[in-house]
């Protein structure tokens, strides 16, 4: 992969991008998303943020590479602390991270007030998808659209949200599944929850051959693969 060649989930996270955004991507990883936009969706400009010296460097040197100093400006810091009072930003990307770091840095950027609200979100959460979209619901943020893919023998799902003075109120299934994607139920996401049925469908096997008592765990692993069952519309 390179800022020529994005990953498939890159791709589609850049698909939710506007050519009139200016983007803030946090943990950018050599700043490949936002060279790729600025050259290819022509967007005014992009932060790229880095809390690692490393990555830091290499996004550094990427952008002074491709000529692209004066749109795409590297950031050392942790979050959305990359993010000055004088940014304006439409659109914040963070990519390839658990849900529940994501959201814990869209927690303390709103605490901080580098949030401010009126940024679209395009978040790829590689687990814990169900902590983030609690957060963004208690947080009055509107899930409007999202996707999953299969890359790699992964599956990635991309969750686009925006802050509402509406009242949000999730279902657990939301929560857990998505709103948009249990509805679409696409072959990835059947496929992606099936796996995860084989799985937990193993374990309670395991669990019940056991000479230790698992009576707690298994009625747990029970009510997830009867509420796995009920999404996919399975006996």
């Amino acid at each position: 992969m390179d800022y020529q060649h994005l990953s498939k989930r890159l791709e589609k996270v850049a698909d939710y991008i506007k050519s009139t955004d200016f983007v803030a991507d946090i943990g950018s990883d050599h700043a490949y998303l936002p060279a790729f936009l600025v050259i290819n969706r022509k967007i005014p400009g992009a932060i790229a943020g880095e809390v690692v010296q490393g990555p830091y460097e290499s996004a550094q040197s990427l952008v002074k590479e491709v000529g692209l100093s004066e749109k795409i400006f590297v950031r050392l810091g942790d979050g959305l602390d990359v993010i000055n009072p004088t940014d304006t930003i439409d659109a914040i990307t963070i990519c390839g991270m658990g849900g529940v770091l994501i959201r814990d840095i869209l927690a303390r950027g709103l605490s901080a007030g580098t949030l401010m609200g009126h940024e679209r979100l395009v978040l790829q959460p590689n687990v814990g998808e169900a902590a983030l979209r609690l957060w963004l619901m208690n947080n009055h943020y509107a899930i409007t659209d999202e996707e999953i893919i299969g890359e790699n023998q992964k599956f990635y799902e991309i969750i686009v949200a925006e802050k509402t003075t509406d009242h949000i109120e999730l279902t657990k299934s939301d929560i857990t599944f998505g709103p948009f994607l249990r509805k679409e139920q696409s072959l990835v996401f059947k496929e992606k929850w099936q796996q995860e049925l084989n799985e937990l469908m193993r374990i309670r096997e395991q669990l019940q051959l056991s000479s230790k008592q698992h009576k707690g765990k298994v009625a747990l692993i029970e009510a997830k693969i009867k509420e796995i069952k009920e999404v996919l519309q399975i006996g």
